[in-house]
């Protein structure tokens, strides 16, 4: 009997947080995986050793995935060391939060580029090779306020549910070709994301949970797992909401 195919991953923004635990559990099941960084190098590399440590194989890869010449270079750079990238993780993501009468072009623009110009950058960048093998996974990380909105995050609603519409029409463009395209939108995700919002507004948040907590990465990072996984290859074009019950 033969034990599951071990594949190449990319994971955009995968030093920290969801990214990083989306990494460890891909290694931890035997896939090769690069993890890809902005300026954090230290948090970048802390997370490959730990990967090393428990046995598995990974990379740091730096570069902004809103840049197009960085995201070429990025994916050749993986290439080169892991082979060609089967699985796609399309987690870089950044917040830039203000009332959309105070918001200046340049912080819609950053949230724009990182959030959701990086998912159709890296998608195509890799999605050469998927069309050859005719195989491959594509998972991206929006958000619920993606699927609900959010007041003071008009640019990243935006730019979540920007995801969504693209994953749907990716998944029509590749399904023939045995590629499936989802994403994940978390809910209040215990993260350095999440911390910043102060207290008060995590206590808030968590009043409206109905499972009265909030979620961790790693439970974020099993979602993102199993659509990656074989045993998902009959869902595309979806969006799995992990929220603990925050939209109900």
């Amino acid at each position: 009997m033969t034990g599951p195919i071990s594949r190449v991953v990319l994971v955009t923004g995968g030093s920290r947080g969801i990214g990083r635990a989306t990494a460890e559990l891909l290694a931890g099941r035997g896939h090769k995986v690069a993890v890809n960084y902005v300026s954090n190098a230290t948090a970048a590399a802390d997370a490959v050793a730990a990967i090393d440590a428990a046995g598995g194989t990974a990379i740091a890869v730096q570069g902004d995935v809103g840049e197009e010449a960085a995201v070429e270079r990025i994916v050749d750079e993986v290439q080169d060391q892991l082979g060609q990238i089967e699985i796609l993780v399309n987690n870089a993501g950044i917040t830039r939060d203000d009332l959309i009468m105070r918001m200046k072009p340049e912080a819609w623009d950053d949230v724009l580029q990182t959030n959701l110009r990086s998912v159709y950058l890296c998608s195509r960048a890799v999605m050469r090779s998927m069309l050859r093998a005719r195989w491959g996974r594509i998972i991206s990380v929006s958000s619920v306020a993606g699927v609900y909105g959010n007041a003071g995050q008009a640019n990243y609603s935006a730019a979540k549910a920007g995801i969504i519409g693209f994953t749907k029409g990716l998944a029509k463009e590749v399904g023939s070709r045995g590629i499936t395209v989802n994403a994940v939108a978390p809910g209040f995700i215990a993260t350095d994301m999440t911390a910043a919002l102060g207290e008060d507004t995590t206590s808030a948040a968590v009043e409206r949970i109905t499972l009265g907590r909030l979620g961790t990465a790693r439970e974020v990072a099993t979602a993102v797992g199993y659509l990656a996984s074989d045993d998902a290859s009959y869902i595309t074009g979806q969006t799995v909401v992990v929220d603990g019950g925050l939209a109900l």
